[in-house]
């Protein structure tokens, strides 16, 4: 094997101007065209939406002709990836055509234990791979039980020249053959805190020892037999396994919610293209409430996974806990809003052709892949209760606020740098930015109004919380833990729309008006189970009239492409 001065890709070059935020947009708009996801009004574009039912392999066939891959392999080893929030635009209009696809693709970022600590020939053998239409299959743990081993488990002994490996495992990656395995194996004592390493693996490779691929009810498997890898294999140091792997799910988890956010989007057009039926440019009144209420919820998850994927970049020392929270709280609130809308559609939940693009069913069955496994909700959530005491107790009220850059939209961000991930420490900018915008709301002259009403009620609430998790025991997860670590991820959510709304540079009408973030607040603290009486009407008129401007001047799509809200 050589190792060429540069890797041959598929990747266009950056827009003329504009930079990499242009090139990644032009590269959206192009895949929502190919897929039937339209941009532009019309009866046509209008029915067009929803319509287009390509089966899994003739879309992975699409994608795969548009060299998706290349947007998972960084721009310096001959790919598109600068930054996750641009990834995230890219891979938008999958979301929305197929949330299951969009989540499947995300796997491709566990590549990132390579960019982080792969050696020159492992960084090229992936790159090359991706760019040539290639794909990697991902095998990880099982899901672990309290008190019991791991459900599939890759075991790697060391032998002389490499190891041999035995198990099986779950498999993600998608339906198409995969040119390589990255292995998470475990290669010391089963308790031990570097027991895991992360091997590539060939499976074309000519060494002894079986791979099969098991096919199951609940995702595929992979099957060594006696399988021996060479040294070269391994990823990194032996036991940097889970390090990397953190490395690695920071960025998706951020990229995947930003993605059910998006099929969100597309489930909510579905169902104000059925509330508008037979009455274009009118909603009846009693779908105002279920409708905005969704809309709103939409909003606080872009903005707060927004935040997660700059932070990748701006704050990558600190954006772990970030992560952990939107991976937990965004499905939370997508889940209650699509059975609004179920109750909204009746009938036509599924649409006119069946359980398609834009139907809740699809991202209903995208949700519940994305609760569960071995980095699902539960998975994330533990991740919160294992930091709530060290925030309270050094963070919350004392952190500064994060750059102005994480929320302004527009401001130049640094490349995402896998190897610089922190998988520990950093502090909560996140509750700084809380107390910092009710700070600025309240004070004279803020004209804060019913916002800042709400967002002290928010910053009550974290001082109670704090109070509480200082008394949560140091080592072990209680159930009281586990609702501290609900209420921390709602204060995440509205510190995001509060910041988020603070930061908008007046561009547009509706991404400074307050309605949608009172509104989104409103929701939150409902949640919370604070007592505040709910927002006025005129307040949920304001984003129906906005939801229908989006869906008669924008092709549909109730999604602001351009800022958080």
């Amino acid at each position: 094997m050589t190792l060429p001065a540069e890797t041959e890709t598929r990747s266009a070059p950056a827009a003329a101007s504009g930079g990499p935020g242009a090139a990644a947009r032009a590269r959206a708009a192009r895949l929502e065209r190919r897929l039937g996801v339209p941009r532009t009004g019309g009866p046509a574009g209008r029915c067009a939406a929803g319509t287009r039912h390509l089966p899994p392999t003739g879309i992975e066939a699409l994608l795969a002709e548009e060299g998706i891959a290349g947007e998972f392999v960084p721009a310096e080893h001959g790919g598109r990836l600068v930054r996750a929030d641009l990834l995230a635009r890219v891979l938008r209009p999958v979301f929305r055509h197929d949330a299951a696809l969009g989540r499947d693709l995300t796997s491709l970022l566990a590549a990132g234990a390579v960019w982080a600590a792969g050696d020159p020939w492992q960084r090229h053998d992936v790159a090359r791979l991706l760019l040539t239409g290639g794909r990697i299959a991902v095998v990880h743990r099982g899901p672990v039980r309290a008190g019991a081993p791991p459900h599939g488990e890759i075991t790697a002994r060391r032998v002389p020249g490499g190891y041999r490996l035995d198990g099986r495992a779950p498999v993600t990656g998608g339906a198409l053959p995969a040119g390589l395995h990255l292995v998470h194996a475990r290669t010391g004592a089963p308790d031990g805190p570097g027991g895991h390493s992360v091997l590539l693996v060939d499976p074309a490779g000519r060494n002894a020892g079986t791979i099969r691929r098991l096919p199951g009810a609940r995702g595929d498997a992979l099957e060594f037999r006696d399988r021996f890898v060479p040294r070269g294999a391994l990823v990194g140091r032996e036991g940097d396994g889970v390090v990397l792997a953190l490395r690695a799910l920071q960025v998706e988890h951020a990229v995947l919610c930003a993605g059910l956010t998006a099929a969100g989007d597309a489930a909510l057009h579905h169902a104000v293209r059925t509330a508008t039926a037979g009455s274009p440019g009118r909603i009846a009144p009693r779908r105002h409430r279920p409708l905005a209420g969704v809309f709103a919820d939409l909003l606080a998850c872009r903005a707060v996974t927004t935040a997660a994927l700059r932070a990748l970049s701006l704050l990558p020392s600190a954006a772990h806990l970030l992560a952990a929270a939107v991976r937990y709280v965004v499905p939370g609130l997508l889940r209650p809003g699509l059975e609004e809308l179920v109750t909204v559609l009746g009938a036509h939940a599924h649409g006119a052709d069946g359980p398609g693009h834009g139907a809740p069913g699809g991202l209903t069955r995208a949700l519940s892949a994305a609760e569960s496994g071995h980095t699902g909700a539960a998975a994330c959530r533990s991740v919160l209760v294992a930091h709530l005491r060290n925030l309270a107790e050094r963070s919350w009220f004392t952190e500064p606020e994060p750059p102005p850059a994480l929320f302004a939209p527009g401001a130049g961000l640094p490349p995402l740098d896998h190897a610089a991930l922190a998988v520990a420490g950093g502090g909560d900018f996140m509750a700084a930015c809380l107390v910092g915008c009710a700070r600025r709301l309240a004070a004279p002259g803020a004209a804060g109004g019913r916002t800042a009403v709400l967002a002290e009620l928010l910053v009550a609430e974290l001082r109670a919380l704090a109070t509480r998790c200082r008394r949560l025991p140091a080592t072990v997860s209680t159930p009281a833990a586990l609702v501290l670590a609900d209420r921390y991820g709602l204060l995440v959510c509205a510190a995001a729309v509060l910041r988020a709304r603070e930061a908008q540079d007046g561009a547009g009408p509706f991404p400074a008006d307050p309605a949608w973030a009172e509104l989104a607040l409103s929701r939150i603290v409902e949640r919370l189970g604070l007592p505040v009486p709910g927002p006025p009407d005129d307040v949920r008129e304001r984003l129906v009239e906005e939801l229908l401007h989006r869906h008669r001047d924008d092709g549909g799509l109730p999604d602001a492409a351009a800022t958080a809200p």
